[in-house]
């Protein structure tokens, strides 16, 4: 028997598929209450494209990308997360040339290459947003205000994590102390930390290894070593999170990594879905659009994992909805259809193509769901009737076909 590949997982479960659908329903919602239209990029991409926005020395491109030649000869993969393909799409389309405001947000599968494990999948789904062309810190905590709409309309409980990652003049200081303060460790810490040391320091502030952490407790942090600007933007990002009753912490040791983020950092964490505790995650990118040959242009986003949040989404009490159409004899089967291609045109409708009992009709159109059951007998079918039940309030009559 041949099985779906592992880590690609099939969505039919209907539990699954409400809570996967609700989810969509709320964030694409929120997203549209916020300004933001959608935006659809392709799965497949040039390598070159995440080599150059992600960074070649990071665990996406370098471990975990589907990457491979096609017959063309074109070295593409399937995208691993979805920043790099809006960002290749506003520019290829001239909008970094055009100027302004645009917000946009996506969703989709993402394809990475892992160890599957419970909220990780090689194929997974991610919501994202993206706003190219403000640069004020008001943009940043909206977009923190979005993630936190989006949690509490699905009823998830979180905590929120800050950082600032500081901007092209006070970064540079501070990685050099950063890694003056490696190097006086380098016989200690774990070979991954070894390997960002001379590729990107500041990751090694994210290392797993617990004992690296004890080791980077004492590390120089970036909060004490910003600019005026960064520091100004920092406290009014928490100045406005506290009007908003939007509860965090500063996480000195959170970041991204890349020499294209810069100021604000922030995840929201979960302890409700074991060690993978981060279900979105975002940030300020100022120079991504610059290093893949766009106009300088700012630009602030996040991502939701969708796979790690649907045992934690609580789903709305199901409504009864639409028509179930049922025959108790073959010789309604025509009529049936009839009617039910009709209703269909203005309301969900199921049609049950094989003539049953009465009571057998009424347990398939309780088990859709259904507001209104219909049935057609041989009596019904004589008198040119319908017999109708409100299965909310449990009247039944018969209604004359025309009339229906």
């Amino acid at each position: 028997m041949i099985r779906s590949l592992r880590g690609m997982n099939d969505i039919l479960e209907e539990e699954q598929y409400r809570r996967f659908n609700h989810f969509h329903n709320v964030a694409c919602h929120v997203a549209m209450r916020y300004g933001f239209h959608y935006i659809e990029t392709p799965l497949l991409e040039e390598t070159a494209l995440f080599k150059r926005s992600v960074g070649e020395s990071s665990d996406i491109v370098g471990k975990e990308m589907y990457q491979f030649t096609d017959k063309g000869g074109n070295d593409i993969c399937l995208r691993p997360e979805g920043t790099a393909g809006v960002v290749r799409a506003f520019i290829q389309h001239k909008y970094d040339k055009k100027g302004g405001i645009h917000r946009f947000f996506y969703h989709g599968p993402m394809f990475r290459y892992e160890r599957p494990q419970k909220g990780r999948l090689r194929e997974f789904h991610q919501f994202g947003v993206e706003s190219f062309g403000l640069a004020s810190v008001y943009e940043d905590a909206s977009l923190i205000m979005m993630v936190s709409d989006i949690f509490n309309a699905l009823g998830i409980g979180y905590t929120l994590q800050l950082n600032s990652l500081g901007c092209h003049e006070c970064m540079p200081p501070y990685r050099e102390k950063l890694i003056a303060f490696i190097e006086q460790h380098a016989d200690t810490i774990c070979g991954d930390c070894q390997r960002r040391k001379a590729t990107n320091p500041i990751r090694v502030l994210d290392c797993k290894n617990s004992a690296c952490q004890a080791i980077y407790a004492h590390a120089p942090k970036l909060m004490d070593h910003l600019c005026t600007s960064c520091n100004t933007d920092f406290t009014t990002l928490t100045l406005l999170l506290d009007k908003e009753h939007i509860a965090y912490t500063i996480d000195t040791h959170l970041v991204r990594g890349l020499d294209y983020y810069s100021k604000t950092a922030f995840e929201f964490i979960s302890n409700d879905i074991g060690a993978q505790s981060a279900i979105a995650g975002g940030g300020r990118y100022d120079r991504l659009i610059e290093f893949l040959d766009g106009k300088p242009t700012p630009a602030v986003g996040f991502a939701i994992g969708v796979e790690r949040l649907l045992e934690l989404i609580k789903l709305p009490q199901q409504e009864r909805e639409g028509y179930y159409f049922g025959a108790m004899d073959h010789e309604a089967l025509p009529l049936l259809l009839q009617l039910g291609q009709r209703k269909r045109r203005s309301e969900k409708t199921i049609i049950e193509y094989s003539a049953k009992s009465l009571k057998a009709h009424l347990k398939n159109a309780d088990r859709v769901y259904a507001r209104y059951c219909v049935v057609i007998g041989a009596n019904e079918l004589k008198e040119n009737t319908l017999w109708v039940k409100d299965l909310v309030n449990k009247k039944e009559q018969h209604i004359p076909v025309d009339s229906f």
